[in-house]
């Protein structure tokens, strides 16, 4: 049977199943096309997030420190970004919420042992260096890695440069210190010998949800010295204390001694140039059993 331009039902039936066809293949591209414009939208907004954090932070906004803290214990999964030295200490009133679409999840996050990224506020620099990586829940071979370098750097590329074949960073040190501090009468003596400068700092008026936390800039010889002076830990009964201690040689050009009150030695000496006076591990306190660059 056909109709008056010629056409039969089954030729009909062909063009209609063709199409039927066609339109379900162009829905099924559509759809995975989206798909893939969601998981690269997710991540260009996750590390303008994290880029928005360290800047907050150099500018000092509110007089604090910024970071991003990833949640997977909830679903959908979620960042937040906050402000605040860490995630625990924050000032909630200041949490901004981003929601991973349903679609995606967080599913490889290695942040230096941490779910969270915190900046430096004299130099953008983070301890928390890693990787944070999403997928798509359907299609677990869609995924995308943010990489959060120590320099501060966000960026979807890979390092070429083995992190066990790095070069240490001389502005930021970790020292394990064995003796108890007093947190209660101790201070931390800074001495800059070529102006004869103390400084001193009360650990009882720096003390942070149990960590010793300082930073400021002192006035030598008509410049600022930017120094920044923090614990990890303090006073574990197993493991001691462990100091972080971040002095950027682009921002201090004096030597500096820096001891413990109840201590008398020094735990660390820097000339006025990049390095530690007399190498990487000038120190005279007995009670510093390592010193290691970040």
């Amino acid at each position: 049977m056909k109709n008056k331009s010629g056409t039969t039902f089954i030729e009909l039936l062909v063009i209609i199943s063709v199409l039927t066809i066609l339109i379900a293949i162009s829905g099924q591209v559509f759809v995975f096309f989206q798909k893939e414009s969601g998981l690269n939208s997710a991540v260009e907004e996750i590390i303008g997030v994290l880029r928005l954090s360290q800047n907050k932070t150099l500018a000092s906004e509110e007089a604090d420190q910024y970071g991003v803290y990833f949640n997977t214990s909830i679903e959908p999964h979620e960042y937040i970004l906050f402000k605040g030295p860490d995630f625990i200490s924050r000032d909630i009133s200041y949490d901004n919420i981003y929601t991973l679409p349903q679609n995606l999840e967080l599913y490889d996050i290695d942040l230096a042992g941490s779910d969270e990224v915190v900046f430096d506020r004299l130099t953008g620099l983070t301890d928390q260096s890693g990787e944070v990586s999403l997928r798509l829940k359907s299609d677990s071979t869609k995924n995308k890695t943010i990489y959060v370098y120590s320099s501060g750097q966000v960026s979807l590329t890979p390092s070429s440069i083995p992190i066990n074949s790095r070069i240490a960073d001389s502005r930021h040190v970790h020292i394990d210190y064995t003796r108890d501090i007093d947190t209660a009468g101790e201070t931390i003596d800074l001495f800059f010998p070529a102006a004869g400068l103390a400084y001193q700092i009360i650990i009882a008026d720096n003390l942070r949800d149990g960590q010793i936390y300082w930073e400021g800039r002192i006035e030598v010889n008509g410049e600022f010295q930017n120094l920044k002076i923090h614990t990890h830990r303090l006073n574990d009964s197993g493991a001691g204390t462990q100091f972080s201690i971040h002095r950027d040689r682009m921002n201090n050009n004096e030597a500096l001694t820096i001891k413990l009150s109840g201590d008398g030695s020094s735990i660390i000496e820097y000339s006025a140039g990049w390095y530690p006076a007399g190498g990487l591990t000038t120190y005279l306190s007995v009670y510093v059993n390592n010193l290691t660059w970040q």
